[in-house]
């Protein structure tokens, strides 16, 4: 058994949505990025490439690479899961929590989840995803971005 973290962060910027969990929520504002900026997905990618020992998202996925420029996060999400199959490691389960005054995530959530089962192979019941405010405390707090906390738990996989 092996367990990974990962976090990211984002500040907003121009645009009119946001993409978490690889689904487009409208909001006031984007959120500035190579990519498209998904933290989520980001700080997702992190934790199971760092259970793996694979390094992280900037190594595999370097920010100044043009192929990554806009970049939906789920392809690359889905390239991190070969990577964790090819070192024959299956994805046990993994619990994510957002960190933003805005938007909420409530009505996104479900979609979210079936999103990151899919891209991952697994079972809906094996992701969870939740949302806290940061109380009005600091960057994040004053609605200046949106971070995101990812922790998974990977496993040899079967026939292994």
């Amino acid at each position: 058994m092996r367990i990974g973290s990962g976090f990211d962060v984002h500040r907003f910027g121009p645009g009119d949505r946001v993409r978490l969990g690889g689904v487009t929520i409208p909001h006031a504002q984007g959120l500035m990025a190579h990519s498209d900026g998904d933290v989520l997905l980001h700080a997702l990618m992190d934790a199971l490439l760092g259970a793996a020992a694979l390094g992280d998202i900037g190594r595999h996925f370097p920010p100044g690479d043009a192929r990554y420029a806009g970049v939906d996060s789920r392809e690359l999400l889905r390239e991190v899961a070969r990577l964790i199959a090819a070192e024959g490691l299956g994805v046990v389960n993994c619990d994510l929590t957002l960190v933003a005054e805005s938007p909420r995530i409530g009505a996104h959530r479900e979609a979210m989840v079936a999103n990151i089962a899919a891209d991952l192979g697994i079972e809906r019941t094996h992701v969870n995803v939740k949302a806290t405010t940061a109380e009005g405390l600091g960057a994040l707090g004053r609605g200046e971005g949106i971070a995101a906390q990812a922790v998974v738990l990977l496993a040899e996989a079967h026939g292994r």
